[in-house]
């Protein structure tokens, strides 16, 4: 459970400036994030269930179209949105949140791809996430997806986990049974010592698995990976065959 030493995550960082290359040729006009699927855009899929979660602050970052976006966040009410703007550089899913580490604050917060999408049978991921929280022995815990259910996925996987949460990579398996669905909760701290520019977040995974420090939360649910357009309809299916069915 949430203690004192572990308060609810107020704010996270989300990630809305790649170039989406896999989605062309909807992408060459409408940046990735802004794609609807079930008649909502993924970005807001992403930032409804943020705030929902109790997230009161989100910080966006933009490149690819990023006017679209922007404008797009204007008509949000909550969480409360920052933009972080991209437009100089693509800082990839590292640098952009060292970028944007003044508009975050020093608590632990989320840090999301625009585009993770699933839909959940058990209890809500983020609520979950924080909840499970420890940052006595954590330095960044991983929403986790099972390969065997999830969809639009052709990967190999990413993770192994053992009994008490913690991750380390496939490295030589020829497949992992967990694969990481585009949210964790990140310390701040992390990013001290980490290069100017470009980087990847996989840089801070890496650190964490080597002082035992990365811990995963598998995801109740079915993770839908939307990475090509022969990936919407798939996942608009299997989103609509999760809503409850009301009398």
């Amino acid at each position: 459970m949430t203690t004192s030493a572990s308060p609810p995550i107020r704010r996270a960082m989300v990630l809305a400036a790649g170039l989406g290359q896999r989605m062309r040729p909807i992408t060459d006009t409408l940046p990735k994030p802004l794609v609807k699927i079930g008649g909502r855009s993924m970005l807001d899929h992403m930032l409804d269930r943020l705030a929902d979660a109790g997230v009161e602050e989100a910080v966006v970052n933009v490149h690819h179209l990023a006017g679209q976006v922007e404008t797009h966040l204007a008509g949000r009410l909550r969480p409360h949105i920052t933009v972080s703007d991209e437009r100089a550089e693509l800082l990839e899913t590292g640098g952009g949140v060292k970028k944007a580490l003044p508009l975050l604050g020093t608590a632990p917060f989320f840090h999301t791809n625009s585009d993770a999408l699933w839909s959940e049978t058990g209890k809500p991921a983020l609520p979950a996430m924080a909840q499970r929280w420890e940052p006595e022995r954590m330095d960044i815990l991983l929403l986790l997806a099972d390969m065997e259910a999830s969809l639009g996925f052709d990967g190999a996987g990413d993770f192994f986990c053992d009994g008490d949460g913690r991750l380390v990579r496939r490295g030589a398996a020829a497949r992992a049974p967990w694969a990481y669905a585009g949210v964790a909760i990140l310390k701040p701290g992390l990013f001290a010592d980490t290069p100017e520019g470009p980087f990847s977040l996989n840089l801070l995974f890496d650190r964490a698995i080597a002082q035992g420090r990365l811990f995963g939360e598998v995801l109740e649910g079915r993770w839908l990976h939307v990475g090509t357009p022969e990936a919407i309809a798939p996942a608009e299916a299997a989103l609509a065959a999760a809503q409850p069915v009301h009398a």
